[in-house]
């Protein structure tokens, strides 16, 4: 089986996003790449269709489950809910809600939180009773909103454990859950998760080992006088928010006062941007050219079965939140190697007439429009050529994906057990919230965002 290079940066097990962002780049990305073909052959073998590159079908099959489980053949709402500001600008979660009401015997609607009501007793939508909820945004959200709206009926969905990602899974939700998995413990974890896991420590001042288990007196000072190597994020953050990297901010003082100044930071160590970078052909004013980008690969998962990934592209952080961008994946049927096929796409679209290139990026355009393929910040930006991944590599990133799973089960043991209380650090509100709606390996979305070399790295 061939193998991957690279590491995790982050897990989410409260509200991941993504799952169906791949699906439209998927068809955007397949009749580019058929365009391109058709002014300048690629002999290349590839696959835009496999299954794994469609999360959302694997996603709503896990959501439809949940509901049958409650509700056995009767019919059922599942419900969408998501922040109401966020409600016309996040395309996925329309669709998502128009993918399931397309379901027979299912229906599907996406909603504000407030909007959810109760009557006799049972929370409801519109006067119809709610089986399962996708709850697009954690914890503390959901407690900052319960006190501007009175969200009962929310939180009795969460007592009743129909709120998909459970609220159990809240507290090993944050990436200080790295330090335990890279400290004295690790032994608890699989070997292959410990090897993609980077050195990560709650960052405030305080003794602590290195990376390669050196002594650190004072960790503040440290992670000063290393910041070259190093990133400080946010424990809770998304989108990049607040993320600072070593060398793309150089100024170490900025960094390290903004961690200390908010508090409820990671210093983790830094993966070589050239690891997880690959050129990619770029038209800029009427010039093609090829330009390093990093490129990131969320891996979805859920209880039964890994559901797909997500390629993303851009800077550092490559978030499109931030302002990164999306790029389609294709399967490689040939007898080439990933590095070998990516040269020769890169080559084939350099040697594209420039003005001809141009006819392509409009369709691209014009489809991304169409799609309404937006997010927060507005049209996401969509690579020129795929990013290549071998069927052996798919059967690696399968057992990934089972030993993760597995991994974090293993991690809520241990928060349930009171092991990890000096790690975890949310208010009680949102502890007792958890203790409602635990997980124990029921129906989630799992997403674990990978800084990955399929062979075409820098």
């Amino acid at each position: 089986m061939e193998d991957f290079l690279g590491y995790h940066s982050e897990w989410n097990l409260g509200s991941p996003g993504g799952w169906d962002y791949q699906r439209i780049t998927q068809i955007i990305g397949k009749a580019v790449w058929e365009r391109v073909n058709s002014i300048r052959s690629i002999p290349l073998e590839l696959d835009f269709d496999h299954p794994m590159l469609c999360p959302i079908n694997g996603f709503v099959d896990m959501l439809v489950d949940a509901h049958r489980k409650r509700e056995g053949t009767e019919p059922g709402l599942i419900a969408v809910v998501a922040e109401e500001e966020t409600l016309e600008t996040v395309t996925e979660n329309q669709n998502l809600a128009k993918q399931l009401d397309a379901i027979v015997g299912v229906n599907g609607a996406l909603m504000a939180p407030q909007e959810l009501e109760l009557e006799g007793g049972r929370v409801c939508w519109k006067g119809q009773p709610v089986s399962i909820i996708f709850m697009d945004f954690n914890t503390d959200i959901l407690l900052s909103l319960h006190r501007r709206h009175n969200l009962e009926p929310a939180i009795q969905a969460v007592r009743e454990n129909r709120v998909i990602n459970p609220r159990g899974t809240e507290p090993i939700n944050v990436k200080s859950m790295f330090e335990v998995i890279t400290g004295p413990d690790k032994k608890r974890f699989h070997e292959d998760i410990v090897k993609r896991t980077p050195w990560t420590r709650q960052f405030y001042s305080r003794r602590t080992e290195g990376p390669g288990g050196e002594r650190i007196d004072d960790l503040i000072e440290w992670t000063h006088k290393n910041w070259d190597d190093l990133v400080l994020k946010p424990e809770r953050g998304y989108s990049g928010k607040g993320v600072r990297v070593g060398k793309v901010n150089p100024d170490a003082d900025e960094a390290v006062n903004l961690a200390v100044k908010e508090g409820n930071y990671i210093v983790q160590e830094k993966i070589s941007p050239r690891l997880w970078g690959e050129e990619i052909p770029v038209l800029e004013e009427g010039t093609v050219s090829l330009k390093p980008h990093q490129t990131d690969f969320r891996c979805l998962m859920g209880p039964e079965s890994l559901f797909g990934f997500l390629g993303r592209y851009g800077g550092i952080p490559t978030n499109v939140g931030s302002g990164g961008g999306v790029q389609p994946l294709a399967v490689l049927h040939s007898d080439l190697s990933v590095r070998e096929a990516v040269c020769r796409v890169n080559e084939a679209i350099l040697g594209v007439d420039p003005g001809e290139l141009s006819e392509v990026a409009k369709m691209q355009n014009e489809m991304a429009l169409a799609h309404g393929f937006t997010y927060l910040l507005g049209p996401i930006r969509i690579a020129m050529r795929p990013r290549l991944i071998k069927p052996s590599q798919l059967d690696a990133l399968e057992i990934y994906c089972s030993h993760l799973w597995s991994d974090c089960l293993t991690l809520e043991k241990m928060w349930l057990s009171g092991e990890l209380d000096e790690i975890i650090k949310i208010e009680d509100e949102e502890l007792e919230i958890a203790r409602m709606n635990p997980w124990g390996g029921s129906s989630a979305i799992i997403a674990s965002d990978g800084l990955f070399s399929f062979g075409a790295d820098l």
